[in-house]
């Protein structure tokens, strides 16, 4: 299962983009986008009250912390141009997300 967020900054000056768990930090362009992509291999999402919330988000004035609720994530552009690319095992770059090995987490 995959969800996407798009997270938009149409403000003057860059945003920063957390993603958690990970604490990966990102800035996102004036007038520009980026999408938050998370993956699971359930019917629901590991780490939310209710299975089907992919993601929590948090918006202060200047940044957005985006919780990915699924085994791993990676950010792309609005075109789908990966902009991340630290290697979490998402399936979009290998045949399952989660461990080193392929396996789920």
């Amino acid at each position: 299962m995959t969800a996407r967020l798009v997270v938009g900054n149409g403000g003057q000056e860059p945003r920063e983009l957390s993603v958690e768990p990970w604490a990966d930090v990102h800035w996102i362009p004036p007038k520009q986008s980026s999408v938050v992509v998370t993956h699971s291999p359930r019917d629901s999402w590991p780490g939310t009250l209710r299975g089907d919330e992919p993601f929590q988000v948090d918006h202060r004035a200047d940044s957005v912390t985006v919780w990915a609720n699924g085994h791993c994530f990676h950010i792309s552009d609005q075109d789908g141009n990966e902009i991340l690319a630290v290697d979490y095992d998402c399936p979009d770059r290998a045949p399952a997300c989660g461990s080193r090995d392929g396996g789920w987490l």
